[in-house]
């Protein structure tokens, strides 16, 4: 067996690869450069365009740009009117701006446990959990692999619910040959450096309901408008005005400052232009996974679903623990240590400090628990060459095998 480099032998790659990265090319730079020499970077066309692109990839009636994915998130939130008192049904398995958004309307996150063959949140489990309180679920595609939205959709309709579904790491995924961002009520995008498509930060909601996406556009800007359209949502005009005036504008609701710059619009739209050759290029590169790690002692992997045409945003490797004589930690720092800079997703959310000071125990989730126990993410982006793939699967073959029984 060939020493680890952790113990002192020759590393697998000579320089670092990191488990995700951006892919920036001369016209997404010409793109910002355009805006940049524009007369707007913010408020101005490149957000409109950016709209429009997002509604021809989904097939959706409606988008709402707005700053950031746990932004989209908060949106979502407030356009389906959940508020105090509500519950709102959501994954452990997940960043904590799945569960946060519910926090910042005054609800309650309840969190149904993982499918542990699929990770996505299991619908057997979200029917388990559903009282008289419950207003919505959040559903999130964990690594881009879609939900069981069928069901999970089955569910909304027979218990009156919202399904919002956290499309954070799917954009481009299709379920059902209907796009992510055209299924559910609300699809709250991200478009963070190491998501499909990146504004550098960004993110969006996509609808099909126009009450929704006139409360989107309200929330997104202090709950401010100038628009007479978007009047009945509040107060009417104030006394003496007939919103002639170009200056003219209300506050009709209690509203953040969630805009997207058009530097952040015009990156995002050059990206997007590009996602049917990230969306191929990741399904490559996860497929040779696949055939290296599918029946490697050590190793157990995600299983798709039939339904999900899955653009992969994160790779997931599961150390089967009973048959390795060392933990994830010895794992992870072995693998960095050959110079692949490996990840974990994620920490249940019910575990974070702050969500154990609101009452949460440990033990709500334990197919969440056990899998968190044992993930490990690996690189995964476009630009990787073949090289750095090839690489990727030595270093993790030559780690998972030195701790073999």
């Amino acid at each position: 067996m060939e020493r680890l480099a952790i113990h002192g032998g020759t590393p697998v790659r000579e320089t670092p690869i990191y488990y995700g990265h951006q892919c920036i090319d001369d016209s997404d730079i010409d793109a910002v450069v355009g805006v940049l020499r524009s007369d707007y970077l913010t408020c101005g066309p490149a957000v409109a365009e950016l709209e429009q692109k997002l509604c021809k990839v989904t097939g959706a009636r409606y988008a709402a740009a707005v700053s950031n994915g746990t932004a989209a998130l908060h949106a979502a939130c407030y356009a389906a009117g959940i508020k105090d008192g509500d519950e709102v049904i959501t994954t452990p398995l997940t960043f904590a701006a799945s569960a946060n958004c519910i926090l910042y309307m005054g609800a309650t996150p309840v969190f149904a446990d993982v499918n542990p063959d699929t990770y996505n949140i299991d619908p057997a489990s979200i029917e388990e959990h559903i009282s008289e309180k419950t207003k919505a679920i959040v559903a999130v595609d964990f690594t881009g692999q879609a939900a069981e939205l069928d069901r999970i959709r089955s569910i909304c309709k027979k218990h009156h619910l919202i399904l919002i579904e956290d499309g954070a790491h799917s954009i481009g995924t299709v379920y059902k040959d209907i796009p992510v961002g055209n299924f559910a009520d609300l699809t709250a995008f991200s478009f963070h450096p190491v998501k499909t498509v990146t504004g550098g930060e960004g993110g969006a909601i996509l609808t099909n309901d126009e009450s929704l996406y006139q409360r989107l556009s309200i929330f997104r800007t202090h709950g401010i408008t100038r628009n007479t359209k978007f009047m009945d949502l509040g107060m009417e005009y104030a006394q003496g005005h007939d919103g002639r005036e170009e200056w003219y504008y209300q506050q009709i609701a209690l509203g953040y400052n969630y805009r997207i710059t058009d530097i952040q619009a015009a990156l995002i739209t050059s990206q997007l232009k590009k996602l049917e050759k990230f969306k191929l290029r990741r399904q490559e590169i996860a497929s040779k996974y696949n055939e290296a790690f599918s029946n490697f002692p050590g190793i157990v992997l995600q299983k798709e679903i039939p339904e999900s045409d899955t653009t992969r945003h994160i790779y997931l490797i599961q150390l089967n623990l009973d048959e390795l004589t060392a933990g994830r930690r010895e794992i992870f720092d072995a693998l960095k240590a050959e110079n692949v800079y490996c990840n974990v997703h994620y920490i249940p959310v019910y575990r974070f400090p702050y969500y154990q000071k609101l009452g949460y125990k440990k033990g709500l989730c334990p197919c969440a628990e056990k899998l968190y126990e044992r993930l490990i993410t690996i690189p995964l982006y476009p630009a990787m060459t073949d090289g750095d793939v090839d690489s990727v699967i030595t270093a993790v073959k030559k780690v998972v095998g030195n701790y073999l029984k």
